[in-house]
């Protein structure tokens, strides 16, 4: 049985995850020949995506932080059984718009459950499923929300209107997240044109791709 490989890419509000998604996307086909998946978190799958929708909802500002964390858990571990872990086994490579790592720098560092905490929950979730390599678009959180104001073809959730103290926070926690797993996790700097920061984030996808 062939094992694909499973990319995630990360970030705060605005930082350009689904633009670089869509660009590694063809390309990894274009250049490599390489079948691939291309999903989000939460969501990918019906139940996921109803599981988003209560959570990202405008109105459901008094959710409480456990709540929306073991929520985000449940909405994973459908997403991981449903079309993750099959897409590996058949060989593909899947590049995930969020994961884990959302989990811990929102839930863990910003709402201040404890990134240990949230970790626990999501290992359960997870059953050891991690991603090959990660991307982490790092941004200052005041230019990615104004990048969010300005395409009015983005929806606009819940988290896009918490503070700029929460999103500083964000930032924060993904950095700590960052330095507990340099082995997985490379830090790009999302405050360039979309084409450069497409290639520096290539140079790593194909260097992993061809060990693959």
């Amino acid at each position: 049985m062939s094992v694909g490989t499973f990319i995630t890419v990360e970030g705060g509000e605005g930082a350009g995850k689904t633009t670089l998604i869509a660009r590694l996307n063809e390309r990894i086909y274009r250049e490599l020949g390489m079948k691939t998946v291309t999903t989000r978190e939460p969501g990918g799958i019906p139940i996921a995506e109803a599981i988003r929708n209560v959570i990202l909802d405008r109105n459901h500002t008094a959710m409480d932080a456990r709540t929306e964390a073991l929520l985000y858990a449940a909405a994973r571990r459908q997403h991981l059984t449903e079309k993750v872990v099959p897409a590996l086994k058949r060989g593909f490579v899947v590049l995930c718009d969020r994961f884990v790592d959302s989990s811990l720098a929102y839930q863990g560092y910003a709402r201040g459950l404890g990134i240990e905490d949230v970790w626990a929950i999501n290992r359960f979730a997870t059953d050891d499923c991690m991603p090959d390599l990660t991307l982490y678009l790092d941004l200052d959180p005041e230019i990615g929300l104004k990048r969010i104001q300005a395409n009015q073809n983005r929806e606009v959730n819940r988290l896009d209107l918490e503070s700029y103290g929460f999103h500083r926070k964000v930032r924060e926690g993904y950095r700590q997240v960052a330095r507990m797993f340099p082995e997985r996790i490379v830090t790009l700097d999302a405050d360039v044109p979309p084409e450069q920061l497409a290639e520096e984030a290539w140079q790593y996808v194909a260097k992993r791709l061809v060990r693959a």
